[in-house]
Formats: structure tokens, sequence, C-alpha cells
């Protein structure tokens, strides 16, 4: 763990670090943040959606429907899409 005012000062320094290993920052010795190496866009998608609220609320409600077989199988979902897109 590395203190905010460590980062702060030698930010370069961690942004390298980062490629290796995540680095962990932390307030008050109590972690607040990490700092992550990111290697392409579709990376950074995927990490800003998996702390989405929104995006885990529309997961989780799909999950719950398939649960209850509610769900549409994979030839029925791309049918849909492909309607959508003509």
């Amino acid at each position: 763990m590395t203190s905010i005012q460590e980062v702060s000062t030698q930010f370069s320094t961690y942004l390298e670090a980062c490629k290796e290993k995540p680095v962990v920052i932390a307030q008050n010795e109590q972690p607040v943040a990490v700092l992550l190496c990111v290697t392409d866009q579709e990376e950074l998608e995927r990490l800003i959606l998996s702390y989405s609220p929104p995006f885990q609320s529309i997961l989780n409600s799909a999950k719950q429907r398939i649960r209850e077989g509610q769900g549409i199988g994979h030839e029925a979902f791309w049918e849909e899409v492909g309607k959508d897109i003509h």
C-alpha cells in the first residue's frame, strides 16, 4: 500500500509500477483506491461497467429473469438483435 502523498509526489513512478501489478493507494492507512494499467479501450470499458451500479442492476435483473425461466436462447437473442440492425 502506498499513501496518497507518496503517489502525488511520484505519480509517474507509480504509473510505471502499475504496469506490473495494481498499486493500492491508502489514506490514513486505509485502502481508498487502486491504480491499474489499462491495455486497451475494451478493457477500460469492461472495468468501468463492472463498477457501474446501473449496469449491475441490469445484469442482476437479467440473471433473475433467467433463473425464473424467462430468458431467451442464444439463437433467439441474435435474431432479435438482427431485427434491430435492419
